[in-house]
Parts: structure tokens; C-alpha cells; sequence
């Protein structure tokens, strides 16, 4: 069967099934974020349709429309050793957009979140608050309209989708003023390690919530009994998710709450900001010291743009000096990637910075970065992390693959979870020189001389996506097996690459 045939026959399919959820073109336009000639072309296979398209239209018409082979698996056919040009433009957070959907619940009213990230994360949180009664609706322009019913159904919470993401623990938050016991999935995600949930549960004690892990369960038993905090909330791990969840939880106490040691990283902010667009009153954002007036009750009518992910912004900068190209990338927030540029610099890096300007959030700081091929030389120093203003410790695996292609030693500490460093070790499969000194510590020798490789993605999102970065750089053909940790955190990277001049094909059972 010819391609024209295949499309032709894939097109009919979704036009029967869509008239079998009695959608016309436009409805089903509206839900995927497109246009209604789009559709028109797709049905009359006269559009290519990529396999991230395909699974969107499969779930809006909640039909599997093709089973992509036995496992699947999708994979990406890399062929390596092409300069990229041009600019790219950096999308909103998925660190930012999974913190607002569960602060939405903290709203009776309708939240509209602007041009969110359609990935596999988000989509796994939007199915959990539709399985618990919420409302959700795409909108134009990636736009998310979210309403939530007068009582949460938790007892029907979709357990299975619940447990593929660790954006889960922060319900507590928001759940404890609402609801005296419920329970939750243990929360899963990205394999890193053993990450412990302790610290949430003791900044979410002083407002009455006790959690208990019973014993041969494989859920978390919350128990409220609901009193407000007794003097001010020192948090034992300067945490995202958990300085999250305990504002979560300060948004709706009607008093004070004050919060030392919190994270001041670009998600906490986003979620710092929407929560000020719904009356809550807070003070020290962007500090480690928060103050928040909160609300008995919040309903209300509220739309919010998350900022830029400045963790996409250092994976296209990561690609452009790996591949010693001259590219633009545009709305990158500089407050969370200076840092990283100043390392950079120090290694040899030439840039350009735009003047700065404002992120749709009105408060984030947004500037375009243009790179200049450069000839590096590895750091003076290790490369490692820091809570945040340090080096981002999502950014520090880039900085790692970066430092592959300076000429020198370079030591890389990843302190901050068990075992990531060890997935460095998958890039001499590409011949680059990786010596292994501890699961929290690697040499990288450069310049690598890449050479291409077929390689399993690991189960975790930022090493994966160091991997297919690499693989651009290598001339030839290398594949990256089974990329579903890469689509939880990047909306169709593939093609965005592609659109820089690199050649990335997405493929089935190869």
C-alpha cells in the first residue's frame, strides 16, 4: 500500500469516527487546536499526520485509531551531523503548567490557562481531575479551560493515570481545607530514585493534615483536622513541588501564614502569581521567605498565561552548541537560565542577549538568545546544582553534554538525586569519553568525536533528552528507542528540532 493509499484509508477512519461522536470539523478542529481545512485535508488524505497528531485525535474521539505496534513504543530515527539555523521559539512550562492545574482546584470559579503545554504530564494530570468530576475544554491556541463540579468525586479518581506522574502529591495541598479524609495513589513519574514525600508532610501538618502509607497499600490516607498554622512553616527540603503544595494549602487558611526556606524557582512563582490574580495576598516572591494572606473560599472567573520553561530553553541551547550552530532562541526567561549562561561564558561561549521584555504573566523576564559558533574549554570548577538562583538541577544534565564537546576534563556532580548520573554513561555508546567515579559523579573528556548509536531512552525525561541532542550531533543514523519520557515534557520536539534544520523521524516498530 502507497502512502497516498495509507492516508487516504487513515483519513476515512477519523472521519468516521468523528461522525460517530456526532463532532462536526470545526468541533474537532477546536478540540486539537487547528483548523477546520486541516481537518478537511486530513480526512481526505491529503495532509501528512504525525503520530503525536494521531494520538491527539485518537483521545479527543476517545478511539485507539491505530496500535502503533505491540508495545506502543514509539521511537525516534536520528540522522545526525547537520548544523541547525534559524530561531526557535521557547513554549510555556510544564513544571509551571501542572502546579497551576492543581492549584485550579483550589477554584469553584472557571481557570483558563493560556497556550499550555500539550504533553504527556499535563495530560496525565487533566485525566485524573476528569476522573474526579472537573471539567476541562481545549481551547484555541493550546488554551485550557478548566471548571470544577461542587464536589470532588475522589473516590473515583482514575488510579492507573494517577500513578504515571508524581504531580499527584500536590492535591494535598489544595484538598485539606475541602475534604477531612480522602486518599491518594502513590505518586510516580520520572525513575530518579528514591525521592521522599516527608517534607510535604511536615509543612502540611501545621494546617491538620496527617498522612499515613499504611502497610501492603499503594495509596496515601490523608486525615484532616483542620486548624491553621501555630507559628511560621520552616520547610526541612527547599523543594518545588513541596513549597507548592504548602502554599497550595496557605491559599486557603483565612489568616497568615508565613514560610521559611521555600523555593523561589520559576514554578513556584507562576503558581505564586495566579494565586494573587484570585485575591490571595503574597508577600517575598522570588524569596525564601513567603508571606500569604489567604481566602475562606475562593470562586471566581480567572484566566492565567504560564511563563516560558527555561528548561526548554537550555535543552535548545544545549542543542546548538553541541552542534557548533548559530541559532536563536527566543522568549527565554532569563531569571533561570543567567546562571547557566554565565558557566557557559566561562567555558568559551560567544552569545548575543536582546533587551529584555515581559512574559504574558506581566511579571517573568523574557529575552531572545542567539548563539555564535564557539570553541569551548571545560569549566575551571565542577558543574553541579543548587536550589534555586544556582544552576537549575534539571539544566545541569545539559551543562553535562554540553561540557562533551569542550576540550579538558570536566567533572559533573549530580548530588541531588541517587543514580542520574549514571545515565551519562549511555552517551559513549555516541564515543563520548565518560569515566564513572561514583553514581553521583562522572569525568567528561572532550571534544567528543561523535559516532551514531541505537539506544533505549532512559525512564527519565532530561537524560533523554541529552541523548537525542547528541544524536544530532552525530553524523549518520542513530535511533532512540521508546521516547515517552521525552513527550512527558516536551510539546513535539521532534518536529520543532526539525524545524532548525535537523532531521528527526518519528517511527513504530523499527
Amino acid at each position: 500500500m502507497n502512502s497516498t493509499d495509507y492516508k487516504q484509508r487513515l483519513g476515512k477512519l477519523i472521519q468516521e469516527n468523528r461522525v460517530s461522536r456526532k463532532m462536526t470539523q470545526t468541533e474537532l478542529a477546536k478540540e486539537l487546536g487547528t483548523s477546520q481545512s486541516a481537518i478537511n485535508r486530513i480526512e481526505k488524505g491529503n495532509q501528512n499526520i504525525s503520530i503525536e497528531m494521531l494520538a491527539r485525535i485518537s483521545d479527543v474521539l476517545e478511539s485507539n485509531l491505530v496500535m502503533l505496534n505491540n508495545t506502543g513504543k514509539i521511537n525516534f530515527k536520528v540522522h545526525g551531523g547537520k548544523k541547525l539555523s534559524g530561531s526557535i521559539e521557547v513554549k510555556t512550562s510544564k513544571n509551571a503548567a501542572v502546579g497551576l492545574l492543581c492549584a485550579s482546584l483550589l477554584n469553584k470559579g472557571k481557570t483558563t490557562l493560556r497556550r499550555v503545554a500539550r504533553i504527556e504530564e499535563v495530560y496525565r494530570i487533566i485525566e485524573v481531575l476528569e476522573s474526579i468530576g472537573v471539567k476541562t475544554k481545549w481551547l484555541d491556541n493550546n488554551d485550557l479551560e478548566i471548571v470544577p463540579p461542587a464536589r470532588l468525586r475522589l473516590e473515583d479518581m482514575d488510579v492507573a493515570a494517577a500513578k504515571r506522574t508524581r504531580t499527584v502529591i500536590m492535591f494535598l495541598g489544595p484538598l485539606l481545607h475541602q475534604y477531612k479524609e480522602f486518599k491518594l495513589p502513590f505518586a510516580g513519574g520520572c525513575n530518579l530514585g528514591t525521592r521522599t514525600v516527608e517534607p510535604h508532610l511536615v509543612g502540611l501538618k501545621a494546617f491538620g493534615m496527617d498522612v499515613i502509607a499504611a502497610p501492603n497499600t499503594d495509596y496515601y490516607q490523608a486525615v484532616v483536622t483542620e486548624k491553621g498554622p501555630e507559628k511560621t512553616i520552616l520547610l526541612t527540603e527547599r523543594g518545588d513541588t513541596v513549597t507548592e503544595n504548602v502554599i497550595m494549602a496557605a491559599a486557603l487558611y483565612d489568616g497568615t501564614t508565613t514560610i521559611r526556606n521555600a523555593s523561589p524557582n520559576y514554578m513556584v512563582q507562576d503558581v505564586c502569581f495566579f494565586l494573587q490574580k484570585l485575591g490571595v495576598k503574597i508577600d517575598g516572591i522570588g524569596t525564601t521567605t513567603l508571606r500569604i494572606r489567604g481566602k475562606r473560599s475562593i470562586n471566581q472567573n480567572v484566566e492565567y498565561s504560564p511563563s516560558e520553561d527555561p528548561i526548554e530553553a537550555m535543552s535548545f541551547i544545549a542543542a546548538g552548541i553541541v552542534t557548533n550552530s548559530e541559532i536563536t532562541i527566543t522568549r527565554a526567561p532569563i531569571e533561570f537560565i543567567e546562571l547557566e549562561l554565565a558557566v557557559l561564558e566561562g567555558m568559551g561561549l560567544n552569545y548575543e542577549l536582546s533587551e529584555e521584555y515581559v512574559a504574558r504573566n506581566g511579571s517573568t523576564r523574557l529575552v531572545d538568545v542567539h548563539l555564535k559558533q564557539s570553541k569551548l574549554v571545560a569549566p575551571k570548577d565542577k558543574l553541579h546544582s543548587m536550589p534555586f538562583p544556582g544552576v537549575n538541577m534539571d539544566n545541569l544534565p545539559f551543562l553535562g553534554l554540553i561540557a562533551t564537546v569542550a576540550k579538558g576534563r570536566s567533572l559533573v556532580h549530580d548530588w541531588s538525586y541517587e543514580n542520574r548520573a549514571i545515565y551519562f554513561t549511555e552517551l559513549s555508546k555516541l564515543n563520548a569519553n565518560v569515566e564513572m567515579v561514583d553514581p553521583h559523579r562522572i569525568y567528561l573528556h572532550g571534544p567528543t568525536r561523535w559516532k551514531p548509536g541505537d539506544i533505549v531512552a532512559p525512564p527519565a525525561l532530561r537524560p533523554s533528552v541529552v541523548i537525542l541532542i547528541a544524536m544530532l550531533a552525530a553524523p549518520g543514523v542513530s535511533v532512540l528507542r521508546d521516547v515517552y519520557s521525552i513527550n512527558r515534557g516536551y510539546e513535539d520536539l521532534a518536529n520543532r528540532l526539525n524545524s532548525l534544520g535537523a532531521h528527526i523521524e518519528t517511527v513504530q516498530g523499527i
